[in-house]
């Protein structure tokens, strides 16, 4: 492995890292401690190395096998939200939904605030189109910055992103380091309103303290992935101790001991009665990383 400034280990624990709080173990755990020591250890990385960058572990499902190659996780350096005009933030790729809109807040800028209710980093973001509650990435991005797998740091302008519906054609790979978020002007009381508006709606819908990764499908064309699962019979449902919740039946739950199989296995299954009753195939929406057991 090349040197760092930050922290690299070798079997560094996953599982404490993500939502399920399942999973194996990464071959090597970075944690830069900057976007030049980032830079410097993918350029002299063996381009046969993979690459995988890890934010808040919301959207995931590490697989029991653990993550081969380098698992980048990016902290507190890449957490920074800064002002460059009256209505527009850059913001680190590790910073959270909640400090970006709390900030935007702060500084009398709307049209963020849907990043409150999305668990995850600004990277995590960027990649997928997070979106909620009618906005999504693509509607406030200017611009990313990226490490690409070769070492070349490259800012983006959001057009070169593809987006689509929970999903951009960032390169495989690509760490993004930073974004930059446009709003509008907006009263602060206003914005907390929305904000507040937001966070009990997601308080009274989804399972919010159980050990989850978030919205499991993507919603398929004209309906919604939880009304399928619904009508399927699988609110409920429990493969071991992974469990379909009861109170949204798109999240699935880690109730206790459940292993990263059990988790995966159970969705699979809700795909396969969503399938035989309705003749809809459900898209994850969460990721599924790394390899099974042998």
């Amino acid at each position: 492995m090349p040197r760092v400034k930050g922290r690299l280990q070798t079997g560094g624990a996953l599982a404490p890292l993500v939502w399920f709080k399942a999973g194996g173990p990464a071959e090597w755990l970075f944690e830069p401690k900057d976007e030049d020591d980032l830079q410097d250890f993918i350029a002299a990385l063996d381009p046969a190395v993979p690459v995988m960058a890890l934010g808040l572990g919301s959207n995931l499902i590490v697989r029991d096998g653990g993550v081969r190659g380098v698992v980048v996780r990016l902290g507190k350096a890449f957490a920074k939200v800064d002002r460059l005009d009256p209505v527009t933030l850059r913001c680190g790729g590790g910073a959270s939904g909640i400090l970006v809109s709390s900030t935007a807040r702060d500084l009398g800028i709307a049209g963020i605030e849907f990043l409150r209710s999305i668990p995850g980093t600004v990277g995590g973001f960027v990649r997928m189109n997070g979106g909620a509650y009618g906005r999504e990435v693509k509607d406030i991005l200017v611009e990313c910055e990226v490490v690409l797998r070769s070492g070349e740091r490259r800012v983006l302008p959001a057009e070169a992103l593809g987006y689509s519906y929970r999903h951009s054609a960032l390169p495989e790979q690509a760490i993004v380091v930073s974004a930059t978020f446009r709003g509008e002007p907006g009263d602060p009381a206003a914005i907390q309103a929305e904000m507040d508006r937001i966070a009990r709606s997601r308080e009274e819908s989804q399972p919010l303290r159980s050990r989850t990764g978030g919205s499991t499908f993507k919603n398929p064309p004209g309906t919604r992935a939880w009304q399928l699962i619904d009508a399927a019979g699988c609110r409920g449902l429990r493969v071991g101790d992974a469990q379909v919740s009861e109170k949204h039946c798109n999240f699935l739950l880690n109730l206790g001991q459940a292993s990263a199989a059990d988790i995966e296995g159970l969705g699979e299954e809700v795909r396969r009665r969503v399938r035989e009753h309705s003749g809809v195939t459900l898209e994850w929406e969460i990721q599924r990383v790394g390899v099974d057991h042998g």
